[in-house]
């Protein structure tokens, strides 16, 4: 017996290995796979696998395995920093989703139990499909991927209580005296590892690193892991509930990145033979059967989705675009609702063929999870275009408040994530005037109290971009995670304003080009200024010298941005001052007491002899002096700015201070 599940398992990796690697040459998910695989392997198809019952136990065991990684990763600091997000977004679509399915199932002569019962089903979203193509493709740390990831935080945390719920709507239970019960016994079991995070889950640790074991420590963390699981079951609760319990109890200890790291290759395991036992339960005779039914299914629960989370981020005072997007990547069905599924199932809540309609149209929904994502930034644009601006442009009474500004020859800020941040509080200090550009409701209403100079609204809008004065500012300064929405904002502030100077912070090297063929000035690379940064900070460990680092440093640099400037170069229109300074740099200094410059003249060429760098302005106080006269006389406090290559302005740096 023990042979005919090892050889079952081997079928279905080895299935699984040649379904994933043709699934992904289209770009489908590896989950497609896995459920393609369960599909073809299953009783209903070739019927390779005999007995699903050993792989569907392996199943449960990814399940437990999900909830407790979830619960590692879940921080109540994160939670409380995006509890807006989290309780009010991800409240509004779970209760909505609910309520307008279950008002559609009643319509349909299902019965009442039934059809909350349908709206629980549909209303969770996958977890691990979303946040996988959101990570492949750059787009987590966007506006549309962090109130995803909020509205998915408060579906995961309602998965248990909606298994908890599922046999009272069956009748299994007593009513309200058995929601006390079970209520109670979950308290019980949270208040016990509360403490135990405190107190016993940091001390076993402790005993445990000291061995030096790494197999120790993965050891104990199966065993607090299933232990806590098997403890809940024994008090009438789910496995799913424990092993999120014990997920929080190791995510407050010190010791919970290193856990995590070790448990997730078992948890991507144990996962994938839980879509594979998903894919061999449905029945593709289905399929054949009821085909217009599926489809209808699946366009319906698409648009429900939709329209409904689209309408949670418009409540939220998200703009229509943001909201539209998120809308369209939560629009499948997520895995919790296989495992709901099958409870309700078991409790009489669902028919074998209306179980069997359910998996075709939540396996169709999440096969459509890319095109979905593909489809979202047009379709949001295109909605944005079509519609009025007051119902777009997000939360009415922030955008309404708006005082008109006066301001020119300013500097406007777009996103005030950490890049946004620092650049916004360094112009503060050097009482620049900026102006911030935020498309969270939230933070803009938090940092309007701290005095920021803040507006809300999306800037690729022309509307916003307007109310910052575009058309008067010097520099705009695109500090947002999303690509295609940075490139908007650029192409737009440039037709609106053909002599700003634009400077645009990328994630990736292979986004510079798009952006300079819009007319961008300059281009910040992420990827090539942390090999930068990474570089210095190796050399320093070597303690190699600081000006030998300056000057390798500025090898990379002017091999690295010598190459975007060439592409600038490319795609610039015209060939203007920036053509004809191929490979030099424009600097400011300022003369310090004490300097080798220091009540030196012009005339007298020591910075020129010494640096090779050539003087260009000279700021003393409000005055400002564009090629200035051989007799001046350099001051302390002076601001000097040079023209020269990156060795020269390093030689120059350095004569400048005291």
């Amino acid at each position: 017996m023990q042979y005919e599940a090892l050889r079952d398992i081997e079928i279905l990796f080895g299935l699984a290995l040649v379904t994933v690697i043709l699934l992904r040459r289209f770009r489908f998910p590896s989950i497609i796979g896995f459920l393609a695989t369960g599909m073809v392997a299953g009783p209903h198809a070739l019927g390779l696998i005999r007995d699903t019952h050993e792989v569907e136990q392996m199943a449960e065991i990814g399940v437990v395995l999900l909830l407790f990684t979830i619960g590692i990763e879940f921080s109540l600091k994160e939670l409380m920093r995006i509890r807006q997000l989290v309780l009010l977004g991800g409240g509004f679509q779970l209760l909505f989703t609910t309520l307008a399915i279950a008002a559609l199932g009643t319509l349909f002569h299902f019965s009442l139990p039934q059809s909350i019962f349908f709206g629980f089903l549909v209303a969770l979203s996958s977890t691990a499909i979303l946040m996988k193509l959101l990570i492949d493709s750059g787009e987590m740390d966007t506006p549309h991927g962090k109130t995803a990831l909020g509205i998915l935080i408060f579906q995961d945390l309602c998965v248990v209580p909606l298994m908890l719920f599922t046999p009272l709507l069956a009748g299994g239970g007593n009513g309200l005296q058995e929601i006390v019960i079970i209520s109670a016994k979950a308290g019980a079991v949270v208040l016990a590892a509360h403490y135990g995070a405190r107190f016993l889950v940091p001390w076993i640790f402790e005993q445990v690193v000291k061995s030096r074991s790494r197999e120790l420590f993965i050891l104990t963390i199966i065993f607090i892991g299933m232990g806590t699981a098997w403890l809940t079951a024994q008090a009438g609760l789910s496995l799913a509930l424990g092993a999120f319990i014990a997920g929080l109890a190791i995510s407050e200890s010190e010791y919970s990145h290193q856990a995590l790291s070790d448990i997730m290759p078992f948890r991507e395991a144990f996962m994938s033979l839980f879509f594979i036992s998903v894919g061999m339960l449905l029945n593709p005779a289905f399929l054949l059967r009821y085909p217009l039914l599926i489809v209808t299914l699946v366009v319906a629960i698409i648009l429900i989705k939709t329209l409904i989370t689209t309408g949670a981020g418009v409540a939220l005072g998200l703009p229509m675009r943001i909201a539209l997007t998120a809308g369209l990547a939560l629009a499948q069905i997520g895995e919790f609702s296989f495992v709901l599924s099958q409870a309700g199932l078991q409790h009489g809540l669902l028919s074998p063929e209306a179980y069997q309609i359910f998996l075709a149209a939540s396996i169709a929904t999440m096969g459509l999870t890319p095109l979905c994502l593909k489809m979202a930034d047009p379709v949001a644009m295109l909605a944005v275009r079509k519609l009025p601006h007051a119902w777009t442009r997000g939360r009415g009474y922030l955008a309404g408040r708006e005082k008109k500004v006066v301001m020119s020859d300013h500097v406007i800020v777009v996103g005030y994530g950490v890049n946004g941040k620092n650049l916004a509080k360094v112009l503060k200090h050097l009482k620049i005037p900026h102006m911030v550009i935020e498309t969270n409701p939230f933070t803009v209403t938090a940092e309007k109290k701290k005095g920021e100079q803040i507006i809300f609204g999306d800037a690729s809008k022309p509307e916003v971009l307007e109310h910052a004065l575009v058309e008067k500012a010097r520099i705009l300064v695109v500090a947002i995670s999303d690509a295609a929405a940075s490139r908007r904002i650029a192409a737009l502030a440039r037709q609106l304003n053909p002599s700003i100077h634009v400077i645009v912070r990328t994630r990736y090297l292979l986004e510079v080009e798009p952006l300079f063929k819009l007319g961008v000035n300059e281009v910040i690379p992420e990827e090539f200024e942390t090999s930068v940064e990474i570089l210095s900070r190796v050399l320093k460990r070597f303690l190699v010298p600081q000006d030998v680092i300056e000057n390798c440093v500025a090898d990379v640099r002017r091999d690295g941005y010598e190459m975007l400037r060439s592409v600038s170069r490319r795609h610039s229109h015209a060939v203007g001052i920036a053509g004809f300074l191929a490979g030099a740099e424009i600097g400011s200094f300022r003369v310090h007491e004490g300097s080798p410059l220091e009540g030196t003249s012009l005339r007298e060429g020591v910075l020129r002899s010494r640096s090779g760098a050539t003087v260009l302005v000279i700021k003393r106080g409000e005055e400002v002096v564009p090629n200035p006269d051989p007799v001046w006389e350099l001051r302390a406090g002076d601001i000097v700015l040079l023209l020269g290559t990156p060795e020269q302005l390093a030689v120059a740096g350095r004569l400048f201070g005291g």
